[in-house]
Parts: structure tokens; C-alpha cells; sequence
């Protein structure tokens, strides 16, 4: 299955994972302004964008970027909905890394979260929904993500997954900077 011609909706007891949908623009909102999620957010390669949209107009043009990027094939986001509340607490981006470095051709993961669905519990769940179909999805035998070492709980939802840390920095295709605090995970 190739995640540009179809986003699959993945769910278990707790989490629904779908495409991301107009409808979510508030929920969305109100994540992408969480000041004490801001630092977990990977932003690495993003031209600048930290991805702190405190306006709903800010969040309309965010989604417009994402389904612009979606149609043209370059990352798939995913919104995350807590189903006994239901509410979209997240995002999960997928895309397929080209590259210069030790990470090319892996696929990266980002998992953006409200400050309170930031444990590790929770985002152990939400992995178990994505990681294995992920390969098949952006067609890749590796999946990178990103954890910084103040991310404790992020860290042991990852660990616990399998993630290893990698030494290895992430080289930004446009600006050349050095990204660290990559861990992987090889396809079984």
C-alpha cells in the first residue's frame, strides 16, 4: 500500500489514526499552540517552520501546505484522535527521506502531541498504530524519529518500541545544518 494513493485509517481501543480533515482545524489549532508541546515537535528541514500556529488562520494555511505537500507526494500527516473524547489530539507525519547522509532512503516519523498526551503510555499506543505499517506505507526498511534528551517519556515509548539511538546526525537538504538526536528502527 502506498500511503499517495491512499491514507488508511488505523485504530485500536483508544486511538483512530485518519487523514487529516478540515473539520479538525480547531483541535489542531489548539495543539499546534500548546507552548509545552512546542519542544517536542520536530521541525528539522522545515525552512523555519516551528509549527506554533496560534490562530485558526495560521493552522487553515498550515493545512493547506499539508495537502499541498500530500498531492504532491512529498509527506502524508495523519491526524491522531483520542476516540473516548473525541478529539484530535495530534499529528503523525510520514515521508520518504531522499538524501546525502546515512538516512537516505529511510522513512521519518514525526509524532506531534498535546503537552498532556506526551506520555509515554500514550504515544506507545499511537506508535504501535503506525510503525508497522509504515514501512509498507512510504515504502521504506527503516523509520527515523526524532527524540530529544529532555523527552523522557518520548524516549521510553521509543526504546520500549525497539528505536535505538543513532550517533549519526540528520543533514538538512536545503540549509546543510546537522540535526541530532535521531533514533531508528530496521524493518524485521
Amino acid at each position: 500500500m502506498n500511503i499517495f494513493e491512499n491514507i488508511p485509517t488505523l485504530e485500536n481501543e483508544n486511538f483512530l489514526l485518519r487523514k487529516v480533515e478540515e473539520d479538525d482545524l480547531e483541535d489542531l489549532r489548539v495543539v499546534y499552540s500548546d507552548k509545552n508541546a512546542l519542544p517536542f515537535f520536530n521541525s528539522d528541514g522545515c525552512d523555519g517552520d516551528i509549527f506554533f500556529y496560534d490562530t485558526l488562520q495560521k493552522m487553515l494555511d498550515a493545512l493547506s501546505f499539508w495537502r499541498y505537500s500530500y498531492d504532491h507526494r512529498w509527506f502524508a500527516r495523519l491526524s491522531i484522535v483520542d476516540k473516548s473524547a473525541s478529539v484530535v489530539i495530534g499529528t503523525i507525519e510520514l515521508c520518504y527521506r531522499v538524501s546525502e547522509d546515512i538516512f537516505n532512503k529511510a522513512g521519518i516519523l514525526r509524532l506531534d502531541v498535546r503537552s498532556d498526551y506526551e506520555k509515554e503510555d500514550s504515544l506507545y499506543e499511537i506508535l504501535t498504530l503506525i510503525v508497522p505499517r509504515a514501512y509498507e506505507l512510504i515504502g521504506c526498511e527503516e523509520i527515523i524519529t526524532k527524540a530529544p534528551a529532555y523527552a523522557v517519556d518520548r524516549i521510553r515509548a521509543i526504546q520500549n518500541f525497539g528505536f535505538e539511538k543513532s550517533d549519526h546526525f540528520l543533514i538538512g537538504g536545503r540549509d546543510g545544518y546537522a540535526y541530532n538526536g535521531y533514533w531508528t528502527l530496521r524493518k524485521r
